[in-house]
């Protein structure tokens, strides 16, 4: 059991999407590898109580944890390098921390005093940061502060930050990220703007321990002597982060640049054995030096966010190193999709992946794309909605049932092939009301899936309110569509095929959550390996 666990606080200024995720991510993996236990927490200042009912324009990918917690999509990138799950524990709001708050106000805990935000706002925040910490699980608890500092919004979380840091002197640190910018009128690199960010930081009360700048260019010797000089820090705790190739390389150029060094010689962990790397570097050469290539389609309504299916895109990096290809995605906007573009845009295709999501628009593009992946016998994946929308595919073309729809979208269809399922008839709120998290799943034996998994039963995780109805379930088997999955305590269908298709799979469940580098999923493998062969071929 791990004793005195140490907290490491990862901060960000300048401006956003600096990448505080993946440097959290690389320097956990390279304590990780040096054989400490770690794991990382998101606190996003937003009031939202969750990510689960923001558009993905706004937020990105929602990734959903084994628990059922919809959390941020950083959550995704620490499990993918870390290779352990994640709960509801490792992502907080400012939402839930006042929800909290609020409710414990409302049950008299406070006994009458006025509620603020020193000290009862901020102590709900150190609970939080601290509950990890405390299960004795961990050596070290990387915290990623979401937003910049002197967001208003982030005041909370930084306060948090100082108190802590005396509370737990010794045991604590903060690193900052910031910018450093080429200027090319100037022809140089500017260090100005990190500064102002730590002297806003130093003004909230906190002074940084190291300094992670992000640039396009290296760092000369004298940059960071600057930057050490005015940020108050040593010279060899100024890391150089500069824009990598791919995310996976980050964590061997800050173990280059010695963060994880510098990060135990703050805590005085002068023993630690040599970050074991070998499987990683294996990956990564992978990715780099390809021997084959494939074209994926991805087909959803979201394709001008790529965050939208975060997971997605590297599942299919991981996939692609597993069967030593470079998969190149093409996102196509279903909306773009129709009878008459529909062989325009995916006749150059090794294989189609119908992506998951909500609502109407350019649902019957994916249906289209369906029934063009079906026809032409390409490798075709749906996720979800691409599940659903290949059900409703094959009820209108291969049973004739020509308004067979979802119910979410036509209510009034006489066919509900995919209906709510019964435990959401009565849902009002939308907030963390689907089926969410991990469940159970009985594999067909004999079937597509069957042979990709290798076990008569999994666990996936869902987001989903809508499902299978099995009231046809008889004449689509009959027809050629296999119900290869189910849930054995409520009879849901989780996976469908079509056996005589050179590969035709469908899931409920959202495998891109569970695909890691140590373990990329094998339904993703699989799935290239078939688009692979069809490329070969």
């Amino acid at each position: 059991m791990a004793q005195n666990c140490k907290y490491i606080f990862v901060t960000g200024g300048v401006t956003s999407s600096l990448g505080k995720g993946i440097i959290s991510a690389s320097l956990a993996k390279l304590l990780q590898a040096r054989g400490y236990s770690v794991t990382i927490q998101k606190l996003d200042p937003y009031i939202n109580i969750d990510p689960g009912t923001l558009n993905p324009y706004e937020h990105g990918e929602c990734f959903v944890t084994d628990d059922g917690a919809e959390t941020d999509l950083d959550l995704g990138h620490y499990e993918r390098f870390l290779n352990v799950a994640t709960s509801q524990s490792n992502n907080v709001t400012t939402g839930r921390i006042y929800q909290r708050v609020i409710d414990r106000e409302r049950k008299g805990d406070y006994l009458g005093k006025t509620v603020q935000v020193i000290p009862h706002i901020t102590d709900e925040i150190k609970n939080s940061i601290t509950k990890l910490g405390n299960t004795n699980e961990f050596d070290f608890v990387i915290t990623e502060i979401g937003g910049t500092v002197g967001d208003i919004e982030s005041l909370p979380y930084v306060e948090a930050v100082r108190q802590l840091k005396l509370e737990k002197e010794g045991l604590s640190m903060v690193i900052h990220l910031t910018l450093i910018p080429y200027l090319e009128a100037a022809g140089e690199l500017k260090t100005k703007p990190t500064q102002h960010s730590v002297k806003m930081l130093q003004s909230l009360g906190v002074q940084p321990d190291v300094i992670v700048a992000r640039t396009s260019h290296e760092l000369s010797a004298d940059i960071k002597k600057k930057i050490a000089l005015f940020c108050n820090v040593s010279k060899n705790a100024v890391i150089q982060s500069i824009d990598a190739s791919t995310i996976y390389e980050v964590p061997l150029l800050m173990k280059e640049e010695s963060l994880d060094e510098v990060v135990l010689g703050k805590f005085s962990n002068k023993d630690a054995k040599e970050p074991e790397l070998d499987n990683w570097i294996k990956f990564l050469n992978k990715i780099k030096y390809p021997k084959s290539r494939v074209t994926v389609g991805l087909i959803g309504k979201y394709v001008e966010l790529k965050d939208s299916y975060k997971s997605i895109l590297e599942a299919f990096i991981h996939a692609g190193a597993q069967n030593e290809c470079k998969v190149k995605v093409e996102l196509i906007h279903s909306e773009n999709i129709s009878s008459y573009s529909v062989d325009e845009n995916l006749k150059h295709l090794d294989g189609i992946l119908v992506a998951p999501g909500f609502g109407e628009r350019g649902i019957e593009g994916k249906i289209q794309t369906v029934k063009y992946a079906r026809e032409n016998n390409i490798p075709f994946f749906g996720i979800c909605l691409g599940m659903q929308c290949a059900v409703i595919e094959f009820g209108r073309s291969v049973l004739g049932i020509s308004d067979a729809h979802t119910s979410e979208i036509d209510e009034k269809t006489e066919n509900a092939v995919i209906c709510l399922m019964d435990n959401q008839k009565k849902v009002t709120e939308k907030g963390g009301t689907m089926r969410l998290g991990a469940y159970t799943c009985k594999v067909k034996p004999d079937t597509i899936v069957s042979s990709v998994y290798g076990e008569p039963e999994i666990e996936e995780r869902h987001r989903h309110r809508y499902e299978f109805n099995n009231s046809y379930l008889e004449q689509y088997e009959k027809a050629g569509m296999v119900a290869s999955g189910i849930n054995p305590k409520t009879n849901l269908v989780e996976i469908i095929e079509i056996p005589e298709h050179p590969w035709f799979v469908g899931t409920q469940f959202h495998p891109e959550y569970k695909s890691t580098v140590d373990k990329p999923h094998p339904l993703f493998v699989n799935f290239i390996a078939a688009a692979l062969k069809r490329h070969n071929s």
